[in-house]
This record gives structure tokens, sequence and C-alpha cells, in this order.
């Protein structure tokens, strides 16, 4: 009769794994990314980040983009990248974290503030009110004939912007929390 030891294996000394290890690599060469030491992770839950991760960025750019005419916008489209963001943060820390993202969040968020900021105040350089919209058609060559809102510069502001911020929170809270683990000797 087999059981769950006999199908896990045996670890490093012919003992069976204990539970909390199952999930954890065994060799060096099964470390992802540029993490090159081993840490208490999820491998599980890695490696479904890693799957999710994109999808859910391309999921926040269609709401971004369909949000004039539908459900969305920037605030719905910024929020969905930014819990993205969260989950790449909780399945490999602030090092996995850096590695998606090389722009400092100050420079994301400035530069969403400036975005929107611009895109509200444009209109009264045209003689209308603020943050009053137009229709905008675009011929791209590959697209074709494109119609969209002039509100959606202002979008792209408010979803630059969210990502920003919620990158801050990440990099500043997220680096105390590691830091006060460590400090306590709860390695990760």
């Amino acid at each position: 009769m087999t059981t769950i030891d006999d199908a896990r294996g045996d670890g490093p000394g012919g003992e069976p794994l204990p539970f909390e290890e199952w999930d954890h690599p065994r060799e060096a060469w099964l470390l992802s990314g540029i993490c090159r030491v081993h840490r208490q992770r999820s491998l599980l839950l890695e490696m479904t980040t890693r799957a999710l991760f994109s999808t859910v960025l391309v999921f926040s750019l269609y709401l971004l983009l369909v949000g004039h005419y539908g459900p969305g916008g920037g605030f719905a489209a910024g929020l969905v990248a930014g819990l993205a963001f969260v989950l790449r943060h909780i399945a490999g820390g602030s090092d996995d974290l850096g590695a998606a993202v090389r722009v400092r969040p100050p420079v994301v968020y400035g530069v969403g503030l400036t975005i929107a900021l611009l895109s509200a105040l444009a209109p009264v350089a045209f003689g209308a009110p603020v943050l009053s919209t137009a229709p905008l058609a675009v011929d791209v060559p590959l697209l074709g004939h494109l119609e969209t809102q002039t509100s959606l510069f202002l979008d792209i502001g408010v979803y630059l912007l969210l990502i920003g911020v919620v990158l801050d929170l990440l990099r500043s809270l997220g680096a105390g929390i590691e830091r006060d683990m460590h400090d306590a000797g709860e390695a990760r």
C-alpha cells in the first residue's frame, strides 16, 4: 500500500518530508526568476501568479480602453492592474516585484498625474469648460479607422496614477513588513 510519504519521496536524510516542505524546490536550478536563495514560499502560488500576471494586465488594458462606452475606465483598470502587482508581490516578495517593474513608482504616478491634469485643462485652450470631452478619430495603418473620446487621456492618467500609488505602497509597506520579519527572525 502506498502512503502519501511514499508518493512524495524522502527528504535528504532518508526521512519523509514534512508537509510544509512539499512545494519547495529541492534543487537550486528549480528556483525561478532572479531569486537564487531558498526561502519559504509557495511554488504553486508563484507559478499561478506568473501565468495570471500578464492576463490580468491585458484585462486591465481592456477595461481602460472600453471604459467610455461600457463598464471600466481608468479607475477600475488601475485597480485591476494594481491587484496584479499585489498578487505578484505576495507570491514573490519585493525582489520579484522589482524584477517586474523597472521604473520607480513616483515617476509612474507623477506621469499619470501630469497626463490627467493636462487632459482636464486642455479643453480650456479651445474655449470649452474644464473636463470637456470630444470625439477623436484616428486612422492607424494596421488597425484601420479608430474612434474614441478625448476623455481616454484622462483615464490613462488615472490608470497610471493608481498603478504608481499601488507600487509605492507595496515598495514602502512591503519592505517594512519584510524588514520586521527579518528582525523578528522569521526569514522570508
